[in-house]
């Protein structure tokens, strides 16, 4: 069995690398985004909406096998594999919040969302150049009334 030390340092590490997947997408979106204007406005959209979505699979992807190899692994304490389940579930059901609002988001007409969930806050990125006060509203209520969070958890952002 693993010392309570090191299950800390498993699991400091973990944060670490979702960390720095974090960082790395923004930077490499940034960098996307420096390219020549020869590159239309709709690919510059699809890229970032794509990359986003790759990279965030990718870091789920990558979490899951973790949390997989700390449940069947003999190595590891009851108390941290059952640490390990709870949170892949959690990211399961963080995973299943953010597809069905992003689902939902498009129903109302917009072209594309992106929407990241913490333990605290909501982000939802919309494609789109500027949000009226009615848009910015029916995104809010859907977000509320699918996660119970109140309206300062949530965060939209346009981007075009």
């Amino acid at each position: 069995m693993l010392s309570k030390k090191k299950k800390i340092f498993i699991l400091t590490g973990m944060v670490a690398l979702l960390v720095l997947t974090g960082v790395l997408n923004i930077v490499l979106n940034v960098t996307a985004g420096n390219r020549s204007d020869s590159v239309n406005a709709d690919s510059e959209y699809t890229d970032f909406f794509a990359a986003y979505r790759v990279d965030r699979t990718a870091s789920r992807e990558q979490a899951m096998l973790y949390y997989d190899e700390i449940i069947k692994s003999d190595q590891y304490s009851a108390e941290a594999k059952e640490n390990a389940e709870k949170a892949k579930v959690a990211l399961a059901e963080s995973m299943e919040t953010e597809l069905v609002l992003e689902g939902l988001i498009k129903s109302l007409g917009f072209d594309d969302a992106i929407v990241t969930s913490t333990t605290e806050n909501i982000n939802v990125i919309v494609k789109c150049s500027e949000l009226t006060g009615t848009q910015a509203n029916q995104i809010m209520q859907l977000v509320m009334t699918e996660t119970q969070r109140k309206a300062t958890n949530v965060r939209i952002i346009p981007t075009e």
